[in-house]
């Protein structure tokens, strides 16, 4: 009887965590789907305007009249990441991936090269100018390059080898790290609500700058691990359970969050550009 019902729960937890993960991709999807259409409407937008000065509104000194090679690293960084944010949700879809398999592999190529140009694109721009939070923000900002360029390379090495239970973990590993610029604003955004900017710095360079050059994608990677945890073996209900929790904070955090910032600053930039 007694392991009846820890089967039970055991089936049930399941369950609820299957429902958060589903509920976790569908939020993320349209949120980062939107900011990726920011990135174009606002960064592409301004560049096609000839307006680059709009740049430095929201990133203080990211666009520099002088520094023609950078910019287009940062360039290729901002047009490379609106795909990848706009693309990547649409692979994780299974009915997609099941029924249009044809098409999945060609929208995981594009995707595969989006997410190699925005790393390097990103590299590129801290190997010349260096990022404005100085030493920490160049080391963690290249190691998230880094791992981009790595996860893309092992995702589409284990897709070649038709490896797939490989090939998905690491797809989910690159997911991860591609929506770490949308939540990066979608932090500093709370943070600065919630605390009025302690640690906070003109030229991020403050206690809590140095600590969101690394936390805007290494808790990303965590959560993306307890994914490929739970497709590869059987999971026990306090993992469930701790996982469920989890996964449900966070939702509640990005619903919030992609109210907020949809309302004030993606929706309006977004209209702007459809408009003219």
């Amino acid at each position: 009887m007694l392991a009846e019902k820890q089967q039970s729960a055991n089936g049930f937890s399941a369950i609820l965590l299957n429902w958060m993960g589903t509920a976790l991709v569908t939020i993320v999807w349209i949120s980062s789907g939107l900011f990726g259409l920011y990135i174009l409407a606002f960064y592409a937008a301004a560049a096609y305007q000839g307006k680059m000065n709009r740049w430095n509104e929201v990133l203080p000194e990211l666009y520099g009249p002088s520094s023609g090679t950078a910019n287009a690293g940062i360039g290729l960084h901002f047009a490379a990441g609106g795909i990848i944010l706009i693309l990547g949700s649409i692979q994780l879809i299974d009915a997609i991936r099941n029924r249009y398999p044809a098409f999945h592999r060609w929208v995981g190529r594009v995707y595969i090269l989006a997410s190699v140009f925005a790393g390097l694109g990103g590299l590129s721009f801290i190997l010349i100018k260096g990022t404005i939070g100085g030493t920490v923000m160049d080391i963690g900002f290249g190691l998230y390059g880094v791992l981009m360029l790595l996860c893309a390379t092992e995702t589409f090495r284990h897709a070649k080898a038709r490896r797939i239970e490989l090939h998905r973990a690491w797809a989910l590993r690159l997911y991860a790290l591609a929506i770490g610029s949308w939540l990066y604003r979608m932090d500093y955004g709370f943070w600065i609500l919630l605390t009025d900017g302690w640690g906070h710095q003109d030229h991020f360079s403050g206690p809590f700058d140095k600590v969101m050059a690394f936390f805007f994608y290494l808790p990303n990677l965590l959560v993306a691990e307890i994914f490929i945890q739970k497709i590869k073996s059987k999971t026990s209900l306090t993992f469930n359970l701790v996982a469920t929790l989890l996964l449900l904070a966070v939702n509640g955090f990005l619903l919030l969050g992609t109210y907020f910032f949809t309302k004030h600053y993606w929706g309006p930039a977004i209209l702007n550009w459809i408009t003219g």
